[in-house]
């Protein structure tokens, strides 16, 4: 009765243990959810004029980059920020080439077989 106890709980061990194993951590691709990290990772923080600064962030970022804040604009630059946000209009140029190109004119010139 108790081997039998002992012998389910050691596959139950086995089995979760597979299972833990593959997560989704395993993938190159995927960010590990983790609220903590172990250690601090060098990282560039971008300033809204351009400058940058190299910290350590509790976090594996690369960059940061901080938002502009345009009520500091004047009324040109703020206005010159908001256009560049909205998609550009693509622009269809339609030229009609009249074709006076002639088959018949090039006929002569094919061997016969």
């Amino acid at each position: 009765m108790q081997f039998s106890k002992l012998l389910t709980r050691l596959s139950l061990n086995a089995n979760s243990s597979l299972a833990r194993g593959l997560s989704s951590n395993t993938a190159a691709i995927v960010k590990v959810h983790r609220s903590i990290y172990a250690r601090r990772y060098p990282t560039m923080m971008v300033l809204p004029d351009g400058a940058t600064i190299n910290l350590s962030y509790h976090e594996p970022r690369r960059i940061i980059k901080l938002p502009l804040d345009l009520s500091l604009l004047s009324e040109a630059e703020r206005k010159a920020r908001i256009e560049k946000r909205k998609p550009k209009q693509k622009i269809r140029i339609d030229d009609d080439v009249e074709d006076t190109f002639s088959a018949n004119k090039y006929l002569k010139y094919m061997k016969k077989k």
